[in-house]
């Protein structure tokens, strides 16, 4: 039986209402819209507890800017998640996403915020209704309808981090189709514009409503987004125009006020979703892209046009920075930077995570920023006076004590985080564990950590007793391209040495015992776990979380194959040499580490069998092992009973061979 979601689109007009009050561990700010003059922000609001069976969900609440008090908030659909807040252009209407995963049904809601004067009544109108997936909405610009990317009659949530559907029947046969659609201000069934046969990642509006520019590809969505196109795509016939096909992945397409050229963040990326690139230009008849920002170090997230000017954020080294290009050079000027982790939102279904969210004119902005000890509160005001307006999660911030760290390998300058219990015993020398982002292309930022987060947060290890560190190694995000290309078909050689490097630069910083070391990796990192205890016996014990044991016969299992093409520069049956080579199972007879594997069962992105295959060698070569795999779960493992379950483990698993 195919599963269904259904999507609602909604208005709502604002109420003055008291959030819930609840024994919450954190409060979340998800979707953060600002509206257009910037007096008003719109969140979901919803709150991790501790224990829950199901996944957290909450409110949409308006807060003044300001001050960060809240004005009204709004909860039509008790069982429903609610994503993609946007604001129309006069800033009057606030449109949602309302999806109720049990009867399969996505509704576009309307918050008419402009009804009183006093917020004391926010009236909602359904806009439209259809089954299927959602995301991303966006007014058109003069503020006639809303779009959207909908996947009418999904068979699974759109992206490979999510669970596949079972693999059985005859395989490859009508795969999803995400497609921008319409639907009037005023409201009425939603109207499929993008062709059939085309999978859209992320779209942008014409300045003059009559189009978008979109990033897609033909076939399945979840393996094509390494090739999809920079296409123009008209509003009243669907009729497509190609505008740019690079030769390396493109995100974030925004239209130029004028209407003439297309900007774009493109560069090396091993995931849809996790941005970092520099910032290209093409005319919007088409060409070949400019890069506008060559040399830049540090990795641009995400691109905004505000008052003719065009506004960007990346990571530079160690900090989230919010940047604006000058008028007369072009180049990016900084207003604002921080060591934190920032987000505005999870928008899965559609567009990636702008991370900070400006008004009309560009003089205000606001974003959730979060760190090592302190939880997520927003920040807002002028570009270059953001401040904490929300105190929601005060009373979570540990002291800890964390440190950037840098230091020099292989001629590369070359970054990471140690992060280390306040208190610490005289004399003492404690255990650590190596935490190995996933990707490759993506970095380790300061992040707090949730309950229902799989990954046990950085806090939780210290207050075990342990220091944890947290290496962004060649291949990273954050120090230009690069940087960023240094790992190309050198996958375990480079960044591998960098990460012993670090841990070698922490040993004299640090009173940490070196002969308790483990390690730890989700992902690309739970590959680089398992390259790691085929390669050294420093490490006493370790962590693989999905990860990759047989580049060869991964090839032919995952559901994303051509992420690996960019990276090894062929396909495993066109080079299988470079694919062996840097395959783990190539050198089992060198492991001697006590290794947990733990997999979701319907990964797509890094299938069970590759850690099946890693626990059998390990089986049989007598060494201490156990494999988990969660049913039901993909890559990300969301389930909050499998959470609990694999945090515990995880705990016991370096309790047992690093005694804390």
């Amino acid at each position: 039986m195919l599963k269904q979601f259904a999507i609602a689109v909604v208005f709502i007009a604002v109420a003055v209402t008291a959030p819930r009050e609840t024994s919450a561990t954190i409060h979340e700010y998800k979707f953060l819209a600002i509206a257009p003059n910037g007096s008003l922000l719109a969140t979901v609001e919803p709150v991790s507890l501790n224990d829950s069976e199901t996944e957290p969900r909450g409110p949409v609440v308006l807060r003044r800017s300001q001050d960060g008090r809240v004005v009204g908030q709004v909860d039509p659909c008790p069982r429903c998640r609610y994503t993609g807040l946007a604001w129309s252009p006069d800033g009057k209407r606030l449109a949602f996403l309302a999806t109720d995963d049990r009867v399969a049904m996505v509704r576009i809601e309307m918050a008419l915020t402009g009804a009183s004067a006093n917020h004391k009544a926010i009236p909602i109108r359904t806009l439209a209704t259809f089954k299927g997936v959602g995301g991303t909405l966006r007014w058109s610009p003069d503020g006639s309808q809303v779009a959207l990317l909908a996947t009418v009659n999904a068979k699974k949530l759109a992206g490979a981090l999510e669970a596949g559907t079972p693999q059985v029947g005859e395989i490859g046969e009508e795969p999803d189709e995400q497609r921008i659609a319409v639907v009037p201000g005023s409201g009425g069934p939603i109207r499929l514009v993008s062709p059939v046969g085309l999978y859209v990642y992320e779209y942008d509006w014409a300045p003059d409503s009559s189009g978008f520019v979109a990033t897609a590809a033909h076939g399945n969505g979840d393996e094509n987004w390494w090739v999809a196109e920079l296409l123009l795509i008209e509003l009243g016939s669907g009729q497509t125009h190609s505008i740019a096909h690079a030769d390396f992945q493109i995100a974030m397409p925004r239209v130029s006020p004028d209407g003439k050229n297309v900007v774009f963040i493109g560069g090396l990326m091993s995931d849809f979703g996790t941005v970092g690139g520099d910032v290209y230009e093409v005319s919007i008849k088409g060409g070949t892209p400019v890069n506008r920002t060559p040399g830049f170090r540090g990795s641009f997230w995400s691109l905004a046009y505000r008052a003719g000017r065009l506004y960007a954020t990346a990571l530079v080294v160690d900090h989230a920075t919010l940047l604006r290009f000058d008028d007369t050079s072009h180049q990016p000027e900084t207003g604002w930077s921080k060591a934190a982790g920032l987000s505005t939102g999870d928008d899965a279904a559609g567009d990636v995570d702008p991370t900070v969210v400006l008004s009309a004119d560009g003089e205000y902005a606001a974003t959730v920023a979060e760190d090592f000890g302190r939880g997520p509160a927003i920040l807002a005001g002028p570009i270059k006076a953001m401040r904490q307006i929300t105190t929601d999660n005060d009373a979570t911030q540990e002291e800890l004590n964390v440190t950037s760290v840098t230091w020099m390998n292989d001629g590369y300058n070359v970054q990471g985080w140690l992060v280390g219990p306040t208190e610490r015993k005289p004399g003492n020398r404690y255990p650590l564990i190596v935490q190995v982002h996933g990707g490759p292309s993506w970095a380790a930022s300061p992040y707090f950590g949730r309950d229902n987060d799989f990954e046990t947060a950085t806090r939780e290890w210290t207050a075990r007793g342990y220091y944890v560190f947290l290496p962004n190694p060649r291949g990273s995000f954050g120090q230009g391209e690069v940087f960023t290309k240094a790992n190309v078909r050198d996958f375990g050689g480079g960044d591998f040495r960098d990460i012993l490097a670090g841990v070698d630069a922490v040993l004299k910083s640090a009173p940490i015992d070196e002969t308790r070391l483990g390690i730890y990796g989700h992902s690309y990192g739970g590959f680089m776990t398992m390259w790691t205890v085929t390669h050294t016996q420093r490490f006493k014990a370790a962590i693989a979380g999905a990860g990759l044991a047989n580049w060869i016969s991964y090839y032919g299992e995952n559901g994303i194959s051509q992420w690996m093409i960019p990276f090894f520069g062929a396909s495993a049956y066109d080079d299988p040499a470079i694919y062996r080579a840097a395959s783990p199972i190539e050198s089992i007879a060198s492991a001697r580490t006590p290794t947990f594997l733990y997999v979701g069962e319907l990964d797509i992105e890094c299938p069970a069998p590759q850690s099946f295959e890693f626990w059998r060698a390990l089986k049989a070569k007598g060494i201490a092992t156990q494999l988990i795999v969660y049913p039901g779960s993909g890559h990300w493992i969301h389930k909050p009973a499998q959470v609990r379950d694999l945090k515990r483990r995880e705990a016991a698993w370096f309790d047992r061979y690093l005694s804390p």
